[in-house]
Order: C-alpha cells, then sequence, then structure tokens
C-alpha cells in the first residue's frame, strides 16, 4: 500500500490558542451534521473556496470554524489552506474534525513513489502570501464591492471631484475617452473612482433613510493635473457624463475568512439589492440594515426568510385572519459591513430573494 508522509496540523491545538491568547469559537448547541457522501479525504485544488470545502463535509457551509475548532485570530485571517493540501475527516470521536495534511517532498499529493517520513509537532507556519491561499469565497463577484466605498454620508459626493466636460462635447463617455474634471486637490493620485451621486437606502419598516449608496460607474487614470484637469477613462460599467464624481482609488480589501453564524443575535432586513432589480438568486449581492452597531462582522452568515403572508381562513365561521409561517429560502455571507447597513453574498437561494426579506442567525 503506498505511504503518503503528512504533517497533521491540528488546527485547534491548545497550545496555540493559549499563546496567542483567544478563546475558541463557541459550539453551536445543536450537533454537526455531515454532508450526505461526505469523503474521508479532500485534496484542495486551485479555484477551490472555503465555501465550497466546507460543503463538501458540512450540512452547514457556515459551521466550517465548529468542525476544524478555530480560534477567533483563525477565524479572522484564516490563510493556511493551501492547492495541494490534504484535508482529513477524523471521525473517531463524538464529534467529526478535519485535520489538514500535508505531503513531504516535491511529489506532492497523489504523486507516485513513497515519501519520506518526517515526524513535527504543532507549529505556526509563515510563507509568503505569493503562494495563493484557499480564499472564503470567489472574488468575481463581490470583487467590485470590496475596494470601493458604497455607503456615503448624508451629504453624498458633494464634496468631491466632478466631471464638468466631455471630449468633444459627447453626453456619455466610453473606454479611452477623456472627462475634464474640477476639484481635484491630489494631484499625486493617478487612479480614481467614477461615482453617480448617492441614493438612499430607505428602511423597510419606516421608510426613512438609513444610508446613502453610491453608484460606481467605472474608473479613470489622470492624465493632466490642474482646474480642470484631464481623466482618462480606463473602464466603465455604467454610462459616465457630467455630474459624476470621483473618489481616489483604494487598494483591493483581502477576503480571508472563515464563515461562521454571529456571535450575538442579529435581526434585519434586506433594504435593496444590486442594480435596483427586485429579485436576486445565488451569486448575487444584497444590503441589510445592520452592520457595526448590531455586532455584524466580516464573514458572519445569515439566513434569509420570507414573511409569511396574511390570509383570510375562508374556512372559519368569523373569516379570521392568520399569519402563514415565515420560509427560510436561503443564506448570505456578509463580505462587507459599515455602521448601520451591510454587503452580503447569497450564497444559497432555493427561491427568489426580494427586497423585504428578513435576515437573521441561520
Amino acid at each position: 500500500m503506498r505511504k503518503l508522509s503528512v504533517q497533521f496540523l491540528t488546527l485547534a491545538v491548545a497550545g496555540l490558542a493559549c499563546a496567542a491568547g483567544l478563546a475558541l469559537a463557541q459550539p453551536a448547541t445543536a450537533p454537526l451534521e455531515l454532508a450526505k457522501d461526505a469523503p474521508d479525504r479532500y485534496v484542495v485544488v486551485k479555484g477551490d473556496t472555503l465555501w465550497d470545502i466546507s460543503g463538501r463535509f458540512l450540512q452547514k457551509p457556515w459551521r466550517w470554524p465548529e468542525i476544524w475548532e478555530l480560534n477567533r485570530e483563525e477565524i479572522r485571517d484564516p490563510h493556511w489552506i493551501y492547492p495541494g493540501d490534504v484535508i482529513l475527516l477524523d471521525r473517531s470521536g463524538a464529534t467529526p474534525r478535519l485535520r489538514l495534511a500535508r505531503s513531504v517532498g516535491a511529489g506532492g499529493p497523489g504523486a507516485g513513489g513513497d515519501l519520506p517520513v518526517e515526524k513535527l509537532g504543532p507549529r505556526v507556519r509563515a510563507e509568503p502570501l505569493g503562494r495563493e491561499a484557499i480564499p472564503t469565497i470567489s472574488s468575481t463577484d463581490i470583487e467590485a464591492f470590496l475596494n470601493r466605498p458604497l455607503v456615503v454620508d448624508e451629504h453624498g459626493l458633494a464634496s468631491h471631484p466632478r466631471i464638468v466636460a466631455t471630449q468633444e462635447g459627447r453626453v456619455f463617455l466610453g473606454r479611452g475617452e477623456l472627462a475634464y474634471v474640477r476639484g481635484i486637490e491630489q494631484p499625486q493620485v493617478t487612479e480614481w473612482h467614477i461615482y453617480r451621486s448617492a441614493r438612499p437606502l430607505l428602511d423597510p419598516d419606516t421608510r426613512k433613510p438609513i444610508a446613502w449608496e453610491a453608484l460606481f460607474l467605472g474608473t479613470g487614470k489622470l492624465e493632466r493635473a490642474g482646474d480642470p484637469a484631464s481623466l482618462r477613462v480606463v473602464a466603465t460599467n455604467e454610462e459616465v457624463g457630467p455630474g459624476d464624481r470621483l473618489m481616489p482609488a483604494e487598494r483591493a480589501l483581502p477576503i480571508l475568512y472563515a464563515p461562521r453564524a454571529p456571535e450575538s443575535q442579529v435581526s434585519g432586513r434586506i433594504v435593496a439589492v444590486y442594480r435596483g432589480v427586485t429579485q436576486v438568486g445565488r451569486n448575487s449581492v444584497v444590503a441589510v440594515n445592520v452592520g457595526k452597531e448590531d455586532g455584524l462582522e466580516v464573514g458572519h452568515v445569515l439566513g434569509i426568510e420570507h414573511r409569511g403572508a396574511t390570509i383570510t381562513d375562508r374556512t372559519a365561521p368569523d373569516r379570521e385572519k392568520v399569519v402563514l409561517p415565515d420560509e427560510p429560502v436561503g443564506h448570505l455571507l456578509v463580505f462587507r459591513v459599515f455602521d448601520k447597513i451591510s454587503y452580503g453574498l447569497v450564497m444559497r437561494a432555493s427561491q427568489p430573494i426580494a427586497v423585504g426579506d428578513d435576515v437573521a442567525n441561520p
């Protein structure tokens, strides 16, 4: 039988947790439920995500930190799984656990021939981030939201640089065309994001604004400073024209965090879906009316429910009104948090998700 030389890294080693002064993630009240046909062994490949991998082992992917017994620091920055790593499911105890194994030698997992055995104790591994760690979710669906400020103050973008004219007087600009901008006081900044004036996000119950959202239109590069300055449009998602505003481009934020349920009770509603459509499904971005002030953090998972409709019981003598039960329809993963509002990616949807749907602990 071919031998596989591995380094077992139990990420919940008590010594590591004590050294870091961190508490282990609190287990949920219900026992962990393994996915149907959960494998005993899985080799990580490029393109995997923490959510995808956890779904192979668990019925509820957001309970990933529990099956790994992660401490709080590892939950917030779990950059310890890489393509080629081997994940083993340990069923020997009362509660299933995952263990991380790595082959020693150039052959790697699945390579032919026996590999030399190397006994290693638990340790913290330091590696350059150039080697691509497995992210929580694919950045494709949320990349546009990671490094662009979406929620602005009540005055919106009124104080930001503005486009006052277009090349050859065109109504709208496309890629490669010039815009003339006033108000740039940072000539050293060459990369800019272009936004449309902010729109209010309304609370579904009170109909009062709880935040203001700016619509991202595209990116531009400063070619000539001055008043007005010349800005070359590099890319566009929407039409760009006079009156649109600029913000300095920011570096992309990492998305290395483990999915988990909120530590405290969270209750809110979906207040907007991206691009203003009324219903969305899996891999769509939604805004919810809970944020940092409610204890929400990046990586938290929320359940989505349709509110039960109020009907008339025509079979009852008094035709009484009856409220139907709320219906679970999906889950979202929070990836960006502001004070009173957050953005989440819909990870599962059994029915279309709509503005006004409730969100709460899964």
